[in-house]
């Protein structure tokens, strides 16, 4: 059964900051927008209902992912379902412990992660992350937030890592904390342009970490295919000392 009212926020509240960073800047200005100009939904455009800039029928359509593996977060019919990528606990995740997709990777979600990636909507990825804390993983309690990081070539022409863009509102709601010793090592080709067989084989070495992570850690990221990108990066941070290692993606591919 599908969760289409995942209940309620993820506990806790943020702690007080000594200065605002761009991303607080960017929640202020909107909260302020919200208070001032009538809201419009961002998939269809007719009136917004708060907090989510989407309207009541568009909200109703997301593809909240449910029922669905809680190894490896596929998509399952029934609850009941087996998973046939996760025999003997694999599917290819590696050292990760579980993953949880909050949806279905289909409209309306993919066209708002295609607009918060490639196109400098900032606006889609604060719904997505809103919509994400309404229904998150069983194993957060005690975990410190690890967004997958960008390239810093790529973080240059994006002008921010939408990973982290996600992280920030997450562990605000949750009274969590973002820990960003995770580094892109190199420059890898971008994967949605490769195979499964290419994907793994582009991340090797791909990931480094600086400092000591925490021992509890989730890393956070958009989109889950073949669970390449989260392996590799829970395989560097277990190398430098986090004992137990999961993810949380906004959309799972089917």
């Amino acid at each position: 059964m599908k969760p289409d009212r995942p209940a309620g926020n993820v506990g806790g509240m943020p702690s007080t900051a000594s200065h605002l960073d761009a991303s607080n800047v960017r929640d202020l200005l909107r909260t302020l927008a919200a208070a001032l100009l009538p809201g419009r939904c961002l998939v269809c455009r007719e009136a917004a209902d708060a907090p989510y800039d989407l309207c009541t029928p568009c909200l109703a359509s997301l593809p909240w992912n449910a029922p669905s593996c809680p190894r490896c977060a596929l998509p399952l019919l029934d609850v009941a379902d087996a998973c046939a990528a996760c025999p003997g606990r694999g599917g290819g995740l590696g050292p990760l412990l579980a993953v949880h997709g909050s949806f279905e990777y289909g409209a309306p979600v993919d066209d708002l992660l295609r607009r918060f990636k490639f196109r400098q909507d900032l606006a889609a990825g604060a719904t997505l992350s809103a919509l994400m804390a309404r229904w998150p993983p069983p194993w957060l309690e005690g975990a410190a937030l690890v967004p997958v990081p960008l390239h810093w070539r790529r973080l240059r022409e994006r002008g921010y890592d939408q990973a982290r863009e996600l992280a920030r509102p997450l562990a605000r709601s949750g009274g969590l904390r973002v820990w960003c010793g995770l580094r892109r090592a190199r420059h890898t080709q971008a994967q949605s342009t490769l195979d499964a067989g290419e994907r793994a084989h582009n991340l090797v070495g791909a990931f480094h970490v600086v400092g000591v992570p925490p021992a509890r850690v989730i890393v956070v990221d958009d989109v889950m295919t073949t669970g390449a990108t989260l392996a590799a990066a829970a395989g560097a941070l277990r190398r430098a000392g986090a004992e137990e290692v999961r993810a949380w993606v906004c959309a799972r591919v089917p």
